[in-house]
């Protein structure tokens, strides 16, 4: 029985919904402002909403792009911060505007693969990843580190 079993108290996961965009072969990542590192657009569910209506806020809300949901890539369980992350392959639509910043993201950028930025959050690296190996199924994985030592372990910027 864990902690929150016992003290009553039901357990409580975050939900996390991430797009991996890609388009010609090249995968949209945006730098953070508040830390500088890279990462896949998205963030956390809202109560009210529905996955593929959390995954389009945040979105939107960070690079200002409209997307299409083409299939799952993994599930990602992140016990340290009680989270459960979805990654989803995606395309802009055919109407959206080109990505842009906002107050959470500083720079958009289209990447190859074997060109992403050093300084990518390495659990978004790992999400990247599962995306290049074009599984049919979505993958199910465990992301145990901390955000910390992840960040600490990463080859700083090139100067």
């Amino acid at each position: 029985m864990t902690t929150a079993q016992q003290s009553g108290d039901p357990p409580r996961f975050r939900i996390g919904v991430f797009a991996v965009i890609e388009r010609a072969g090249r995968y949209l990542l945006a730098r953070r402002s508040d830390i500088d590192w890279w990462n896949l657009p998205g963030g956390g569910l809202e109560y009210d909403e529905s996955v593929e209506e959390g995954l389009a806020r945040e979105v939107r809300e960070e690079i200002g792009v409209s997307i299409t949901i083409a299939r799952l890539i993994g599930i990602y369980s992140k016990p340290r911060k009680r989270e459960v992350v979805l990654a989803f392959l995606c395309q802009l639509t055919d109407d959206s505007p080109e990505p842009g910043t906002s107050e959470e993201v500083s720079e958009v950028g289209w990447f190859a693969p074997g060109e992403f930025p050093e300084r990518l959050l390495p659990k978004h690296r790992q999400r990247l990843d599962d995306a290049l190996l074009n599984h049919p199924e979505a993958l199910i994985r465990l992301q145990a580190t901390s955000t910390e030592d992840d960040q600490r372990h990463t080859p700083p910027a090139s100067a």
